[in-house]
């Protein structure tokens, strides 16, 4: 084989520098198609799925046993409905919003040690406003529960002090 001299090619760092431009651009059209992409078909208020409005921060519901931490026994299929429930302490239901997810507690009067949870990560649904003469007894608050807790929210306001805690 007879010897050759070196093959040179003119322009070859251009073309280089344009490969390296064109890579670059190509993969942010990529980057830019895959975000868009993502976010169609991310969730959508109303698709059936899980509550996309809720506020962060606040328990995403079961999808076996209703809230997070809820009763046993209930089912997803448990309708809600409405509870209304006068906490004794008046100033924590000040703090209350609807939308907030709270525990509903049943403390006894015989002391500290006979306090029991009586619905777990339930929403507040509304927050009335408070009446003067009946603010000695409590505030009253609204809570969305299934219809089964409902009942013994109401049972266990007849007897006991409730208080809510703030989840």
């Amino acid at each position: 084989m007879p010897p050759f001299a070196p093959v040179r090619v003119r322009g070859g760092r251009r073309a280089l520098h344009r490969l390296v431009a064109h890579r670059r651009r190509a993969l942010a059209a990529g980057l830019a198609v895959t975000a868009a992409a993502l976010v169609a078909a991310g969730p959508h208020p109303g698709a059936g799925g899980q509550d996309t409005r809720r506020a962060r921060g606040h328990p995403v519901a079961d999808p076996v046993g209703g809230p997070v931490g809820g009763p046993v026994g209930e089912r997803p299929g448990d309708r809600l409905v409405a509870a209304p429930v006068r906490i004794a302490d008046a100033g924590t239901v000040r703090l209350l919003r609807p939308g907030d997810r709270v525990d509903v507690v049943a403390a006894g009067d015989g002391g500290a040690g006979d306090a029991s949870v009586l619905a777990r990560g339930v929403r507040v649904a509304k927050v009335p406003e408070p009446v003067a003469e009946a603010a000695v007894g409590g505030a009253l608050v609204v809570v969305s529960v299934p219809r089964a807790t409902a009942h013994r929210l109401v049972g266990a306001a007849t007897t006991e002090r409730l208080a809510v805690t703030l989840c």
